[in-house]
């Protein structure tokens, strides 16, 4: 990542929103859609998480929750397999299929037991849909239906968001993509970030995007 430029003296305030995007077992090394080194970022969020509620900022979970039958699953489609690519006609689910994960009420939809959930302000569930995916934290693929953060975030008069998880090159950065197209100031957090590289290439390209978009880069220096 050696042409991500860092922002510097990033100052958190009241209007700063921190976004921890699905940190849940199914996502982290031993679940069924697992991101490399995904467990690595955990303390690292945390202790940014513990800045943000210091300076009286938000701190917002998102919570991939899906239906058994979700048709972003492989399992749904005879003949089909995790990593096939698949776009559906309405573009609510692809590019590519996925095997069954975070499923309702299940152990791998759980946040994981070393994130500090009790430093959240809000918890927003997505891809409950079993037609839409819902890779952002504000609306469905689809763009159709709303999450309810954009709400959220509103009414506690947020203007910057700041986010972190899983994964890089797509809940990540649908949700920074999001935010900014909705008017917020975005910032990635790449170091508390991990991405599932899939098609190849996929990180370089959703990195390069963010930036020719106006998305704003930080790391933990970026604090200080």
């Amino acid at each position: 990542m050696e042409h991500v430029e860092f922002e510097k003296n990033i100052k958190i305030d009241k209007n700063d929103a921190l976004i921890i995007v699905d940190m849940q077992y199914d996502f982290i090394p031993g679940g069924s859609l697992p991101v490399e080194e995904g467990d690595q970022i955990i303390n690292g969020i945390n202790d940014i998480a513990k800045l943000f509620k210091k300076k009286t900022a938000q701190v917002v979970l998102t919570q991939d929750w899906h239906p058994k039958k979700h048709l972003s699953f492989a399992s749904n489609h005879p003949g089909k397999s995790p990593g096939d690519e698949y776009i559906s006609d309405n573009r609510a689910i692809g590019p590519i299929l996925w095997p069954d994960h975070c499923i309702q009420g299940t152990k791998g939809a759980k946040f994981h037991k070393d994130l500090k959930v009790d430093l959240a302000d809000k918890v927003i569930k997505k891809g409950m849909n079993p037609s839409v995916d819902s890779y952002s934290g504000f609306q469905d693929n689809d763009k159709k239906s709303e999450t309810g953060l954009r709400e959220y975030l509103n009414s506690k008069k947020i203007k910057r968001i700041f986010v972190c998880g899983l994964a890089l090159d797509y809940c990540c950065y649908y949700t920074a993509l999001d935010g900014f197209n909705f008017g917020y100031k975005a910032y990635f957090l790449v170091d508390l970030t991990r991405g599932v590289d899939l098609p190849e290439g996929n990180i370089k390209t959703a990195l390069e995007t963010m930036k020719k978009t106006g998305i704003k880069f930080v790391n933990n220096e970026s604090f200080k």
